[in-house]
């Protein structure tokens, strides 16, 4: 069940909103909980499982951290136990395949038999929830949060459905009080499902629009010039308004219910540098990999050398969290590369470029590195980094150019004009407060998410649901 599917917008939603608000709020917590388990148990319940069992296995471990004092030598035991037990469950779901395909390959190269071994299904969603789990274990330890006493509002915390599976990712910290407390209005639940219906065109109209244009090019066996571009483009608009909008949507549900969520995207695409482009893409994983990595590497501590080896090891481990692939490998590589070019040219004295070549050097970079990201394997990667160059000729080839619509040209025409909105920002009337709006654009601030969101149904109707795509993540 996903978010753009009729299952969750009209039998899961109002049976959660209806069981919610019907509960009493000193036990709203417990239908967060358990429907919230029920939504993840849809696609397995071992998978429900294995959620409960991270759950349990963090809390504990924190509660006994509690007992003997976070910072004495029991304290820290406790803390590596909690850190090696949940980021061994990630490792073991998440890169045993990985690991044990390497290692066969080196097996074949030496001519020897491969090992025998049974391909482990990635739980959906355990890259977020075991970061939850890291984040709330070293705050605890640090003595940032306070210790959830009660297991319930522990377990709805890692649990809430909106953000279970994509993020944000929330850090316990950010929602404490509100597990405790929380105001329930009609116009921060109007707010709430207005963000959401918002994230729900971005994802329909937007990127699954998209989505066909750009497996088409990259299932090409020789692209040309005009194939890549095109289908490397089409990647960078799906990937933002498909991530973007589970944000946006998963941010709108969190209103619906009281929660605040932290904001994950802000206008990326438009960042004059690649440091800029950090700081407004993916924005909880960006703070989470600085905070909990970066940092514990020595961040800038140990001189420039260092600086860049701690830029540079953060980002390919970022990279690898992303998935178990050499090409994520490579697109972490990248990015660590292009983030230390950045601070050593800032380090020379140069100041920021003008913002209009800040902006296309940077968004080259970023559009160039989508490619390895989006690539199944490194074959592909460098099949489409030598159309980029026109490898394979230059204009829109026959195998693509019949099966790209005039609809899909315009939905990529119409995400650009989108992602620069922003640039007119002060001149548009709906940057005002609502209550400052004339009538007409208050109307309009209204019913233009609901038309999106109407639209985005239509659409749903007439395909298939198409996945997120950090559901693989």
């Amino acid at each position: 069940m996903i978010f753009a599917s009729f299952e969750f917008l009209f039998l899961f939603l109002p049976l959660f909103f209806a069981v919610y608000y019907l509960t009493p709020f000193r036990y709203r917590n417990w239908p967060v909980l358990i429907l919230s388990w029920g939504f993840y148990a849809w696609w397995r319940v071992d998978f429900l499982a294995l959620l409960a069992a991270v759950t349990v296995f963090t809390y504990a471990t924190v509660m006994a951290m509690d007992r003997v004092g976070p910072k004495t030598r029991a304290g820290t035991r406790l803390l590596t136990v909690g850190l090696v037990g949940n980021l061994g469950v990630l490792a073991y779901f998440k890169y045993a395949n990985f690991g044990v395909g390497a290692f066969n390959d080196l097996l074949a190269s030496l001519g020897m038999a491969p090992m025998g071994w049974s391909e482990i299904l990635l739980p959906i969603g355990l890259s977020f929830y075991v970061l939850q789990s890291v984040s709330y274990l070293v705050d605890v330890w640090r003595g940032d949060v306070p210790v959830s006493r009660s297991f319930v509002n522990y377990a709805a915390y890692k649990a809430i459905f909106s953000q279970l599976i994509a993020g944000p990712i929330v850090r316990y910290a950010e929602i404490e009080q509100e597990l405790k407390h929380r105001t329930h209005t009609l116009e921060l639940f109007g707010l709430g499902a207005r963000r959401f219906m918002i994230g729900f065109a971005m994802k329909v109209c937007l990127a699954d629009t998209l989505s066909p244009v750009v497996d088409a090019v990259f299932a090409l066996e020789a692209p040309t010039l005009a194939d890549s571009w095109t289908g490397a483009i089409a990647y960078t608009l799906q990937l933002y308004f498909d991530f973007a909008g589970y944000s946006a949507m998963a941010i709108g549900l969190a209103l619906m219910m009281g929660f605040h969520f932290p904001e994950n995207f802000a206008f990326p695409y438009l960042s004059g540098s690649i440091q800029q482009f950090w700081q407004r893409w993916h924005m909880t994983l960006s703070r989470f990999l600085r905070d909990y990595l970066y940092i514990s590497l020595g961040g800038n501590r140990g001189g420039e050398r260092r600086t860049y080896l701690n830029l540079l090891a953060t980002m390919v481990i970022g990279g690898f969290w992303h998935g178990a692939n050499w090409t994520f490998l490579l697109w972490g590589f990248w990015h660590g590369g292009l983030l230390a070019c950045h601070r050593a040219w800032r380090a020379a004295g140069h100041g920021p470029m003008r913002y209009p070549a800040g902006l296309a050097l940077t968004m080259l970079a970023v559009v160039i590195g989508w490619v390895a990201f989006r690539a199944p394997d490194l074959a592909t990667t460098w099949r489409m980094y030598g159309g980029m160059l026109g490898l394979h000729g230059v204009g829109l080839s026959d195998m693509l150019a019949w099966q790209v619509m005039s609809d899909q040209w315009w939905t990529g025409l119409l995400a650009v004009l989108v992602c620069a909105v922003p640039l007119g920002a002060r001149w548009l009337p709906w940057e005002q407060p609502v209550a400052a709006m004339h009538p007409a654009w208050r109307a309009a601030w209204v019913a233009a998410p609901l038309a999106g969101f109407l639209f985005g149904v239509v659409l749903l109707y007439s395909r298939a649901a198409v996945p997120f795509l950090y559901f693989q993540f």
